[in-house]
């Protein structure tokens, strides 16, 4: 039996109907998965002054996390390529609630570092299986499913901080435990997913089923990894330009403009709720006009707001943010659905390697800009990080994808 056979692209198997359902419940358990991703850094004002640490050792949090992610989801990817989990879902989430409940009894540093693993690796398991469930799910409308899918996640990771700032901030480091019970809502949510999911693999394998043989790849060999390098760079340029205002844009408002804690989580929070935005428009959009079309407006079209962002008022530069995120977040789905119609066949590898890319790229940034910070300013850093999407002019060396894999 073929590896396409055991792991089938989307779309080659009943690609006539898109299964509303699934994607709405994948989702619902990406924004629950993503609030508490995004309650971590929101908290961070609050662990860094009830450990005493410094802005390198909360990077250093952010690299726990995003780090065993990274290593993880493409391993994972790989493996459900071969042979795909139905529950492995269900799984990753109970390991969150795990990571959720060590946290909030954190004794010391060293303890809030293995919370941060445990949320990681429950993320890492998470992700790639799921992002192939809604390209498996999406009936041929690849770019949507991935927007659906993705617009889940960033609106839980601009609802984590909003939450965090209600529930946490005003009562400490237990009141974490608040988050446990979306966890469980997940995880129920996810056994079901499963089922569906393992119910339509069965039915791949009934007689009668028309099979597709594994596509073959739209360019040479050479051509596809020089695509999948600039795709590389442009993650590059994107998560570290937004981990620079996930990890720290509470500690720039609170240092350049003086504003309060509670009031710069707000902040935050209008910030993610414009990258939600942007996110659920990037796919469809990619579907009409083209993928390389929308990398290229949402990487370099956003310098020129990055640039000024540093050198204007708290009313400009909350406007700023907002519009940076809107704009910036579309790219990840035309990214994410660009490789995998340059790989065709290897979705949980591209997922994880692409979703494990954004992970450890934003845990690495996160970990250099925190000690950058300590050896000059929080101001430094954006001044410094203004430049990075200016790496979007890469987007020239994309290969145009043929009419028939840009649908």
């Amino acid at each position: 039996m073929s590896r396409a056979t055991l792991a089938p692209e989307v779309g080659t198997v009943s690609a006539d109907s898109t299964a509303i359902g699934i994607l709405a419940a994948l989702s619902v358990s990406h924004l629950l998965n993503d609030t508490i991703q995004g309650m971590l850094p929101a908290i961070y004002p609050m662990l860094k002054h009830t450990f005493s640490l410094n802005f390198t050792q909360v990077g250093l949090i952010t690299l726990a996390f995003q780090g065993t992610a990274s290593l993880l989801q493409p391993l994972v990817g790989t493996l459900t390529d071969r042979k795909p989990l139905p529950f492995s879902l269900g799984v990753g989430m109970t390991i969150t609630l795990l990571g959720i409940v060590c946290l909030s009894r954190a004794p010391n540093y060293a303890f809030v570092l293995v919370s941060s693993v445990l949320i990681g690796f429950g993320s890492a398991v998470f992700h790639p299986e799921a992002s192939r469930l809604a390209r498996l799910a999406s009936g041929g409308r690849h770019g949507l499913a991935q927007s659906v899918f993705q617009v889940g996640g960033n609106l839980g990771s601009s609802l984590g901080p909003l939450l965090a700032a209600v529930l946490v901030m005003s009562g400490g480091q237990t009141h974490t435990l608040w988050f446990a019970p979306l966890a469980v809502i997940a995880i129920v949510i996810l056994v079901r997913v499963g089922g569906w999911y393992r119910a339509h693999l069965q039915s791949l394998h009934s007689p009668g089923v028309r099979r597709v043989s594994q596509a073959e790849m739209p360019f040479k060999r050479g051509v596809t990894l020089r695509a999948l390098l600039v795709l590389i760079c442009l993650i590059f340029s994107k998560y570290i330009y937004l981990t620079s205002l996930t990890s720290y844009f509470t500690f720039y408002l609170i240092d350049k403009f003086h504003v309060q804690p509670s009031s710069a989580q707000l902040l935050l929070f209008l910030f993610l709720f414009a990258v939600a935005a942007g996110t659920i428009i990037g796919g469809p959009v990619g579907d009409r006009i083209g993928r390389r079309i929308v990398i290229w407006i949402s990487i370099l079209g956003v310098a020129p707001f990055t640039l000024l962002l540093p050198h204007v008022g708290l009313h400009a530069t909350v406007l700023l943010s907002m519009v940076i995120g809107l704009v910036l977040a579309s790219a990840f789905s035309a990214i994410i659905v660009y490789a995998q119609e340059l790989v065709p066949g290897k979705v949980g590898l591209i997922s994880g390697l692409f979703f494990g890319l954004a992970f450890g790229m934003a845990g690495i940034g996160s970990a250099l800009l925190g000690s950058l910070a300590d050896h000059t300013s929080i101001q430094f850093v954006f001044h410094a990080c203004a430049f990075l999407p200016l790496l979007g002019m890469l987007t020239v060396f994309l290969p145009k994808l043929p009419r028939i894999h840009a649908r």
